[in-house]
């Protein structure tokens, strides 16, 4: 019995990886707290692995995402235990805070005081969060190690459905499988899916979106109808401008969809009205005016860029002024530069950005793949692509104009990267089989040449 467990653990090491996370995670953590985020785990976990036994290859996604969940715990373990928590992503912080207050309102007996404090939890844009906390909170008792663990898991089902996407668009298991290890282990995204911070379940949203959004380009479900607006709700909630993005790539899809048939076109627009009409009931609308009147102006987005550039060390551009439309156009190509390409190594002022300096020139590596999968998308697979094509042109627009610090450019440009991992995957197939039709091409042409060399024409037939 012993030399059979042996070698079942020596053949599933994420999985034995992963059982040695939780255990750590139980007996390193304090009673209750390790022992309650260690329940969350196993719970969602569990969810996650069911549903993806649906998928077209259920043995490999489970090990994709049982070994981005491994990276994701263990490296938020490390957070925890370490009290790292304000040198990684100081967010937390706040999120823990205004969620406890939230728990406690709603277990309070008596008559609980609406505080600015409290007003700022519910207003603010990012809301969702801390509305998240509190319910995980409400429910488990005031724990941010249960809540960080949350969004772990949460950071690496989204390799699982980064797979699932690249296969709708792109037929190519090779392509998607690439891509969704590259979601799995890639530093920025297991950093910042890995602790509680709210970027990992943007993230996972997005994809989530998307996929919705291709499913009924095909075809009308009212499952997907519910998804893609539960996934769009929650978008909002934790960054609203970028539900507008997100928005206008749904709209444009479903009016240019993969099918042209009058059957095709009104399943579309059913699924628009549904949501709208959602959206409508839910009061989802009047939050995002409410939003945007506040916080859509040029001046407003000047000053956040400028509280930006000025914060810390890693401010860049601090004289650019982006509250004209003519200053947001002369900022645009540096502000793309930055998001894109930073940190850069010899501009590394903290520990924190040289410890990306490898990841950096990786992802620098990748970026030919990129414009190769990116070409071939346009050329022939425009219709299906469209919607994440848009969404992605219009957040790297944006985030290219406010963005003003280096720290927070490379943490949110993983919105972007999500689907340019997916990009740089079908590019690395693209040069792979380009790569082979030459080699064959070549091959069939020295083989000509030693055929003509044993064998060389007679006169007449020259």
């Amino acid at each position: 019995m012993t030399s059979r467990a042996l070698e079942f653990l020596s053949r599933n090491l994420a999985l034995t990886a992963a059982a040695t996370v939780v255990l750590l995670g139980v007996f390193v953590v304090s009673f209750p707290e390790g022992a309650t985020a260690m329940l969350i785990v196993i719970v969602l976990s569990g969810i996650t692995i069911l549903a993806i036994q649906r998928s077209p290859d259920p043995e490999f996604l489970t090990q994709v995402f049982v070994v981005g969940l491994v990276l994701r715990l263990g490296f938020g373990l490390f957070v925890h235990v370490a009290d790292l928590r304000d040198f990684f992503g100081g967010d937390a912080a706040t999120y823990d805070s205004r969620g406890f207050m939230l728990a406690q309102s709603w277990g309070s007996t008596s008559t609980f005081v609406f505080s600015p404090d409290m007003n700022r939890a519910v207003n603010l844009p990012g809301w969702g969060m801390n509305y998240l906390v509190g319910v995980i909170y409400y429910l488990f008792g005031r724990n941010i190690y249960a809540a960080q663990c949350f969004c772990g898991v949460i950071g690496a089902a989204t390799a699982p459905l980064v797979y699932v996407c690249s296969i709708r668009v792109f037929e190519n298991r090779q392509a998607a499988k690439l891509a969704s290890i590259g979601i799995a282990v890639a530093p920025a995204f297991v950093i910042w899916s890995g602790q509680l911070l709210k970027d990992g379940l943007i993230v996972f949203l997005l994809v989530l979106a998307m996929i919705m959004v291709l499913d009924l380009q095909k075809r009308f479900n009212l499952f997907a109808v519910a998804v893609l607006a539960f996934s769009m709700f929650g978008i909002l909630s934790l960054r609203f401008y970028i539900f507008y993005m997100v928005a206008v790539a749904v709209g444009g899809s479903f009016l240019l969809g993969t099918k042209t048939t009058g059957k095709a076109v009104a399943a579309r627009l059913a699924a628009m009205l549904l949501i709208g009409l959602a959206f409508t009931y839910f009061g989802v609308t009047n939050i995002a005016d409410r939003d945007i009147q506040r916080y859509g102006d040029l001046r407003e987005v000047q000053r956040s860029r400028l509280d930006l550039a000025k914060s810390g060390d890693s401010g860049f551009s601090e004289e650019s002024d982006v509250s004209t439309t003519e200053g947001a156009i002369a900022t645009l190509p540096i502000g793309l530069t930055y998001l894109m390409l930073a940190p850069f190594p010899w501009e590394a002022r903290n520990i924190r950005q040289a410890i990306t300096i490898p990841e950096t020139l990786l992802w620098w590596s990748m970026i030919p793949l990129i414009i190769i999968g990116l070409a071939f998308t346009v050329r022939y697979r425009l219709r299906a692509a469209f919607p994440i094509l848009v969404f992605s042109l219009l957040l790297t627009i944006a985030y290219s104009l406010f963005q003003g610090n280096v720290g927070t450019a490379y943490r949110q440009r993983t919105q972007i990267q999500v689907f340019l991992f997916i990009f740089a995957a079908v590019g690395w197939q693209v040069f792979k089989e380009r790569r082979e039709d030459k080699r064959i091409l070549n091959q069939g042409r020295k083989r000509r040449l030693e055929q003509l060399a044993a064998h060389p024409l007679l006169p007449n037939e020259k």
